[in-house]
This record gives structure tokens, sequence and C-alpha cells, in this order.
């Protein structure tokens, strides 16, 4: 007999898009690693391009479920649900699967990312420093080089929360189709 955490697991209004996010954070480690085979730094500014296959797969994710599901209908919360549910998870296995081949397959790659984010910030430094003042430059510069593989995790999970936003609410409100409510007969 499943226990109340497997039921749980099993609706389709969550079962679907984590198997969708699940699928979303592979294919980003796919594109990751093309990056990284073709000799671009595969963290940090290209790697946001792999949001395009997020957006795909959260409009994915709602067409099916509406289809298969909701046969033919989604309530917007639903669209919310799944577009979260799908940016999450997909984020979450992306983050762990970069995490573990900068720490087990190239740890170079993380140095080398750290030192482009060093490089960057020190170009940068007189209208940072110009900005938020010298102090809160230096308090900056000691985070990124203090910064950890782990963090990559986090910082995935974050970068595409952020991202995701807007997107999906015009997903959910795309996808969102509700049974017409009858007509009640006049007395």
């Amino acid at each position: 007999m499943p226990s109340a955490t497997q039921n749980y697991f099993n609706k389709p209004l969550l079962k679907i898009p984590m198997i969708f996010g699940a699928a979303t954070g592979v294919m980003a480690f796919l594109f990751f690693l093309g990056l990284y085979a073709i000799g671009v730094m595969p963290l940090g500014n290209n790697k946001v391009l792999d949001f395009g296959i997020f957006l795909i797969m959260m409009v994915a994710a709602c067409w099916y479920y509406r289809r298969n599901i909701g046969h033919g209908y989604m309530h917007f919360w639903e669209g919310l649900t799944i577009c979260y549910v799908v940016n999450t998870v997909g984020a979450f296995v992306v983050g762990w699967l970069i995490f573990l081949f900068v720490e087990f397959v190239d740890p170079d790659l993380f140095a080398k990312y750290i030192a482009e984010m060093q490089q960057l910030l020190v170009q940068g430094k007189a209208d940072l420093v110009k900005d938020i003042g010298e102090a809160e430059f230096q308090s900056m510069l000691k985070a990124v080089v203090n910064t950890k593989p782990g963090q990559l995790i986090t910082d995935e999970m974050a970068k595409k929360t952020v991202m995701a936003v807007l997107p999906i609410l015009i997903i959910s409100l795309i996808f969102r189709r509700q049974e017409p409510v009858p007509l009640r007969p006049k007395s």
C-alpha cells in the first residue's frame, strides 16, 4: 500500500512537472557540456542562454497537462504550479550536475570562473566604487574569492527563479482555459 508521501507525489499536478523539470535539468546540463566541449566558458553569462530550454519545457508541460489531464482545460493556478515546479526542479537538477562536474571532472573550470568574476569586478571598480563605495566593493571582491563550488546549486536556483517570474505568468495566462459555467435557467 503506498504511503501518504507516495500518494502526494503521484498527483498529476506535481508528478508531470517534476518529470518535465528533471528532463529540463538534464537538457540544460547537456547545453553546459556543449559549451564546455567547444571551449566556451560554460559558467557565468554564457550559461544564461539555457533559460530557453526552461521556457520550452514549461510550455510543453502546460500543453501536456492541459491536453491529457485537463482534457482541454487548465486553470491559471495550475499553470503557475506546473511552471514553478518545472523551473525549480530543472534548476535544482542542473545545479547539482554542474556542481558534480566542477567538483569531480574539471575542478580547474571553477577556478577559471572565479578568476573571470574577479577580473570583471576589478575592471568595473571605478564605477562600482563610485556607486557603492570602497568598503562594499572590497566586500563583494572577498565574497567572490570565497565562493565555493556548492554555491553553484543555490546560485542556479536563484537565477532561474528571478528570470522565470514574468515568463511563468505569461505562459500560465496563455494556457489558461476554464470550463464554461452553465447558465442557470430563469425561474
